[in-house]
């Protein structure tokens, strides 16, 4: 489903149907005893890092979402039993994070302790001022620095109802947010019962990735093949690698979205045939941007943090959870697309082992944090292959979307996803003048990069 943000996702006008999480069950919440098992360091860098914004006096709602159709009259009962029944399913949903100084202390409510409270928020006849509406609310529900921190809402009119789901980042990736319509759709169909094995829990992921991060000390082979990328890129991460015109030092700037196909299918399958022998798309996007940003940035290295899932055993295929981390490349910026695929590839091959060790634990070995004043660490260029999720055959007739909030922030993020009718580009990055043209530039060489190619590359 494409990725887009909640301007853009063809909201129409209804009556709006709101859930939270019950005042019993946040009751039930307060008096909990610490469950041992620990935040992932992903986690606890993001909640940090929200603190410290939030401190510098800037509000930087960050959360994900997806939204997506159910055809029809809704029974409303239903669909807050689907709604239920998938929340209990994933046990990171109903956990949370108390501060103790510098440290979070997990809580865990029993599945039996959690239900949700309906809120009628009445008629909306104007999609404009429902946009803005859902913003606010998912704005301040879904933050990192309170729990619960996840809403669920309903537009409902007599031919269809739309579905809007939010989460703080900390419970969630992109990939939980792709399979979220599929599943709802299914419990609501089953209405909200489902004779399914329980799901593994990502906590449990979380006790076992920060136990093994806690064995490796500074001397490790990760740690100082991070402690030379990040000397080699002046003693930080990497940032996008075209002028972005940031003032350095300044206040965060606000940000925009860009969204728009990039190439179409014949052109997504050619592209694809093409980079095959050397990993497929992600090798030839990467690639690409190489080229660029010699061409438009003058750069001599490309060098970026790639993102990677963490889900290496099957075990957690259907978890809900940030199952992400980052692997470091340095790729010389190319004479031609062709010459850059090789490179690409032999530095993705070397790297992608050290995503499965969190950044943040690397950081902390090596005695810094980079003082986190902006939500984004470094930027990126993901690209993501989804035809194979479950239930995307339907994505288009659900009107489906995962949604990003855009905010503020110094730093690009640009998500790449296959689609059955193409490429789909998807961008933040922030709203200067120097940044909206730098980036059309990088779109449009990007998307005649791509178009160029025919047929299977050299093997």
């Amino acid at each position: 489903m494409r990725i887009t943000d909640i301007q853009r996702c063809d909201i129409r006008p209804g009556r709006l149907v709101e859930w939270t999480l019950s005042p019993a069950t946040v009751a039930a919440a307060r008096g909990l005893p610490e469950d041992t098992r620990p935040p992932a360091y992903i986690q606890e860098s993001h909640i940090r890092t929200a603190r410290t914004v939030r401190e510098d006096g800037l509000f930087v709602p960050t959360w994900l979402g997806a939204a997506f159709d159910i055809p029809g009259p809704v029974d409303l009962g239903a669909l807050e039993a689907a709604l239920r029944a998938w929340t209990l399913r994933h046990e990171t949903l109903r956990s949370g994070f108390r501060p103790d100084g510098d440290a979070l202390r997990r809580f865990t409510l029993d599945a039996r302790d959690v239900s949700l409270h309906r809120e009628d928020a009445g008629e909306f006849t104007d999609a404009t001022a429902l946009v803005r509406h859902l913003q606010d609310r998912f704005d301040v529900t879904a933050d990192a620095l309170r729990w619960p921190n996840l809403m669920y809402a309903a537009v409902v009119r007599d031919d269809s109802t739309s579905v809007y789901m939010a989460f703080d980042h900390s419970n969630v990736d992109a990939y939980s947010i792709y399979r979220i319509p599929s599943e709802i759709h299914e419990l609501y169909a089953g209405r909200g019962m489902t004779d399914e094995a329980p799901v593994s829990s990502y906590i449990d992921f979380c006790r076992i990735e920060r136990a093994d991060a806690d064995r490796i000390d500074e001397d490790h082979e990760t740690v100082g093949r991070w402690r030379e990328f990040i000397r080699r890129c002046d003693g930080t991460l990497p940032t996008f690698p075209l002028d972005l015109g940031v003032e350095p030092g300044g206040p965060l700037p606000e940000q925009k979205m860009m969204c728009e196909m990039l190439v179409g299918p014949g052109e997504a399958a050619a592209f694809e045939a093409y980079c095959r022998p050397y990993g497929g798309s992600l090798v030839g996007v990467l690639a690409a941007t190489a080229l660029i940003a010699g061409e438009l940035g003058g750069a001599s290295v490309y060098r970026t943090v790639v993102p990677f899932h963490t889900r290496v055993k099957s075990q957690w295929s259907d978890s809900v959870g940030w199952y992400v981390g980052g692997a470091p490349i340095e790729v010389p910026v190319p004479a031609d697309f062709r010459s850059a695929l090789p490179a690409v590839r032999a530095q993705l091959q070397a790297a992608r082992p050290l995503s499965r060790m969190p950044l943040a634990r690397v950081l902390r070995l090596l005695g810094t944090d980079f003082r986190p004043t902006s939500p984004d660490l470094y930027s990126i260029v993901s690209f993501t292959d989804a035809r194979a999720l479950p239930g995307a055959e339907r994505w288009d007739a659900l009107s489906a979307y995962g949604l990003i909030r855009v905010s503020y922030g110094d730093q690009v993020c640009v998500w790449l996803n296959r689609l059955p009718d193409g490429v789909w580009f998807a961008c933040r990055y922030p709203d200067t003048d120097v940044a909206h043209k730098n980036m059309r530039l990088y779109v449009e060489r990007l998307r005649a990069l791509m178009a160029a190619t025919d047929g299977p590359g050299p093997s």
